[in-house]
This record gives structure tokens, C-alpha cells and sequence, in this order.
């Protein structure tokens, strides 16, 4: 269970990098959202199997980025979409979820177009998403899990100074299908 937000909402502000925009989504992104999920579906779906299977269809997306604006203002879950800010291309998103208790920790997930990969955007859009945990959401510590078999994902995270956990045991039910395969990684506010 969440506590609440100890602020009110942050701003749906928008984000600026050198390249990038991030901010929350509105009604006109759905068919830039949509195609995305739809065209990356068996990529996205071992690491974001509830927005993959949220987003059926064009009408399931508009519903999806409904309750992102929802979320944003009740503090449960913030989700920026990523673009281009020269060519106005929808690249793909990032989410911080803030568990509220205290020390906060925010739990950051983040995907790309296939075809964004490999342009240094998700390091860009990470260094975006730990400056706002930190300064607007003043979170103590910044968390990511990544698939083992992602190691572009593991990259981009070692990249913004994050360090990975020791592995933890599962529980002895689940020990006999093996490990589950999660990195995770952290990173503390700057002193």
C-alpha cells in the first residue's frame, strides 16, 4: 500500500534535454502512443507486460492515457512521453512511481521505438527523469529494474550512476522456476 503524497501535484511542465521533450501525455498523443505499443508489442511485452496488454486497441489507449493523467494528479505515477524536439517524434516514454513513505523511492521505467534505440535518447530522457525525482518529487533514492537479457536497458542505468543491487532470493515457492531474471539498480540522492 501507498501512502499519499506528502505535495501536491507537480506541474505537467514540460521537460526539456538537449534533443528531447518530456512531458505527461494529452488526448492528441493516443494514435502516436498506440502505434508505438502496437508496432513494439512482442519487444515490450517481457519487461511492460501491463501496458502491453492495456493497449489492445486505439480506443484501450486513449482510456490508458486517461487514467496517466489520473495517476499524475493523485501522486500515484508520473509518465512522461519522450519526443524529439526538432522533429516533433513520438520516441517512446518514461515513468517514475514514488512509494510515498518515507526515505521516498521512486521506482523509474522507461522504453523506446526500436528504431530510437541506440542514439543515446534513453540516457538523455533518464538524466531528465532523475533530476525531476530528485528536485520535484524529492525522492531519497531512485530505483530501475531491467530484464538480465536487456543489457542496453542495465547500460542506460549503469550510465546515469546507478549501481546495481545484490540479488535477491525468491521466495521458496518460486525457487523452483528458477531465477526471475531482474536486475535492479539504484541510486541514492546526492548528498
Amino acid at each position: 500500500m501507498y501512502a499519499a503524497p506528502p505535495l501536491p501535484a507537480p506541474a505537467g511542465t514540460p521537460l526539456h534535454t538537449a534533443r528531447l521533450l518530456l512531458r505527461p501525455y494529452q488526448p492528441s498523443d493516443t494514435d502516436s502512443f498506440f502505434q508505438l505499443i502496437d508496432a513494439d508489442r512482442a519487444r515490450l511485452r517481457p519487461s511492460f507486460p501491463a501496458r502491453e496488454a492495456a493497449t489492445p486497441t486505439v480506443t484501450a489507449a486513449t482510456q490508458v492515457l486517461t487514467q496517466f493523467r489520473h495517476d499524475w494528479a493523485a501522486g500515484r505515477l508520473y509518465v512522461l512521453g519522450i519526443w524529439h524536439q526538432e522533429t516533433r517524434q513520438y520516441l517512446g516514454d518514461i515513468s517514475l512511481k514514488p512509494n510515498w513513505t518515507s526515505p521516498v523511492t521512486a521506482e523509474i521505467g522507461y522504453y523506446l521505438a526500436a528504431e530510437a534505440e541506440g542514439y543515446g535518447y534513453a540516457r538523455e530522457a533518464l538524466a531528465a527523469a532523475v533530476a525531476f525525482g530528485f528536485d520535484t518529487l524529492h525522492a531519497a533514492r531512485l530505483l530501475i529494474r531491467c530484464q538480465a537479457t536487456n543489457p542496453r536497458s542495465c547500460a542506460v542505468a549503469e550510465a546515469a550512476g546507478f549501481q546495481p543491487l545484490p540479488a535477491k532470493p525468491r521466495p521458496w515457492p518460486l525457487r523452483a522456476f528458477g531465477t526471475s531474471g531482474i536486475l535492479y539498480y539504484s541510486l541514492r540522492r546526492p548528498a
